[in-house]
């Protein structure tokens, strides 16, 4: 009934596009495809961080021994364990101890996140135990409930690890439905919202089609990104679950990009990378933000591109494909193996084939819910009436249609959409136009008031009135952004990703404070 009213060749190719294939996932729990590795390349280097390195089978040792203490401390599969921690080996300790244990962890950077937050998602994740480093310690809070505080370099001090504990430890072992990892979205009330991502979830991208990245022993993969972002686990567990060296960077992600074979990156962090200086990376994959033309045509000519999409609740992506420099459109491709993608009206009904619509992400990648949130779970997940048999769907906000030949275009978000003067504009069709000019490599377009849009592009010589007159040449009046202000490099997020907040109070600080930093013709 819900296809009813679709032309017959509409509803044919609802399913022949919206449907992934069907792939049978290799390992039910993703510590297990990291533990085959360990077996089979046991002296293989696992990670690499400021010069010191671990091999699989070491790695392995200090998991297991972190994760039999975690079960005797009383950690069970559906608990969370804190991993507040800095990029390192440590890291990688808390994160496969945690998993190893039947837990999920849950990631924070502790060098990045202020007290308030941490917290909050110490709360918001009934936290019993907190995984740290021996330096930053100090910085976790320790509210009521926070029973232990382990320093993962102590690892082999805990008490209670083989044969001189007596009893063994009980076990851990965690369902494919259990939580993985728990990650905090910034969300729309201002309030971090916890999301659950199952081990179903992760393994399904990781271990099926191309989400695996073609990562396997000698390959070595670049880890670019903050550990409380999706994409992160992405760069560790993809790596580690197929055999390969994980170089963890330190403060330059440049240097470490060009030791690597394959990045993962939001476009923001990937355009802080000459591709001209990474004649090692062969494969390269970004989600997280659209991803602008110029950017993925320059990699595209170099390596194999991908170009990527999915929310946080539908785990890390569930729409991938790979670009070519000459294709017509770049877009985020189709459903990756287990999953669908529905192009819905707002009754929740397929729009024709070729119509916008809003995107809903259904099949093995739709995640858990909102931690502690029943409401907004109800609102955001509901029942798929597509797939059917108890399963979910997950509104995703973002505006897309399909091809004739079936990719999705990305159009941007629903809350992006505005309006200017009364008229409906989507800044991301304003700033493609801008990223269109020759010698622009990033645009970002917002709302400065009922009447205003503001443009920011980058590098800093990017001509303003040039850039206003392509915009009016190409789109109606209403669209034409008020002002356009070049910087040399547009402010970054914690996570990789344009920091909009701070252009809007750039855009409304006027011309003084947008001198101060580097913006021309302001």
């Amino acid at each position: 009934m819900h296809l009813d009213h679709l032309t017959p060749r509409d509803r044919e190719l609802f399913r022949r596009f919206g449907y992934g294939p069907a792939v049978r996932v290799p390992y039910a729990l993703v510590h297990h495809a990291f533990e085959q590795q360990a077996l089979a390349v046991p002296d293989a280097v696992a990670a690499e961080h400021r010069g010191v390195t671990v091999t699989y089978a070491e790695l392995n040792r200090r998991a297991d021994r972190l994760a039999d203490w975690l079960r005797r401390a009383g950690v069970r599969p559906g608990d969370r364990v804190g991993l507040f921690v800095r990029r390192s080996i440590p890291m990688l300790v808390g994160l496969l101890g945690t998993l190893k244990a039947g837990a999920a962890y849950v990631p924070q950077d502790i060098g990045l996140a202020p007290a308030a937050q941490l917290r909050q998602v110490i709360r918001t994740a009934a936290t019993r135990i907190v995984l740290t480093q021996r330096e930053y310690a100090h910085r976790v809070p320790l509210p009521a409930g926070v029973r232990h505080l382990v320093a993962l370099e102590d690892v082999d001090r805990l008490p209670g690890y083989g044969p001189e504990a007596g009893e063994p430890a009980p076990e851990g072992v965690a369902g494919p439905d259990d939580g993985c990892y728990v990650l905090f979205t910034s969300g729309t009330t201002g309030r971090p919202n916890g999301v659950t991502v199952t081990h179903r979830n992760v393994a399904n991208i990781l271990f099926t089609g191309s989400g695996g990245l073609g990562i396997g022993p000698g390959q070595r993969v670049a880890q670019l990104l903050n550990i409380a972002f999706d994409m992160a686990a992405w760069e560790i567990l993809g790596c580690l679950g197929h055999g390969g060296t994980l170089v963890i960077r330190g403060k330059d992600i440049a240097e470490t990009a060009r030791t690597a074979d394959v990045l993962v990156a939001t476009p923001t962090v990937l355009a802080s990378v000459d591709p001209a200086t990474c004649p090692r990376v062969r494969t390269v994959a970004v989600a997280g933000e659209p991803c602008p033309r110029p950017l993925a045509d320059l990699w595209a000519r170099r390596c194999a591109f991908h170009n990527a999409c999915g929310p946080t609740e539908t785990t890390i992506v569930n729409t991938m494909q790979r670009h070519h420099p000459d294709a017509e459109l770049l877009t985020i491709g189709r459903p990756t193996p287990n999953n669908t993608v529905y192009v819905l009206d707002e009754r929740r009904r397929p729009v024709p084939i070729g119509e916008v619509g809003e995107m809903w992400a259904g099949g093995d990648c739709v995640s858990a819910g909102y931690l502690g949130d029943d409401v907004l779970t109800g609102e955001r997940y509901v029942p798929d009436p597509y797939l059917g048999g108890g399963r979910r769907m997950f509104r995703t906000r973002d505006l897309g249609r399909w091809t004739p030949d079936g990719e999705l275009e990305h159009l941007g978000r629903t809350d992006d959409q505005i309006k200017i003067r009364g008229f409906r504009v989507e800044p991301d069709s304003v700033s493609a136009v801008l990223e269109s000019l020759p010698g622009c490599a990033r645009a970002v377009t917002l709302r400065r008031d009922a009447q205003h849009l503001v443009s920011f592009v980058c590098p800093q010589d990017v001509d303003p009135e040039a850039a206003r007159g392509a915009v009016a040449a190409a789109l109606p009046y209403y669209c034409v952004p008020s002002a356009v202000l070049p910087l040399a490099a547009l402010p970054e997020t914690d996570r990789g990703k344009i920091d909009k907040a701070a252009l809007l109070r750039l855009a409304t600080g006027g011309t003084d404070r947008a001198e101060r930093v580097g913006v021309v013709g302001a």
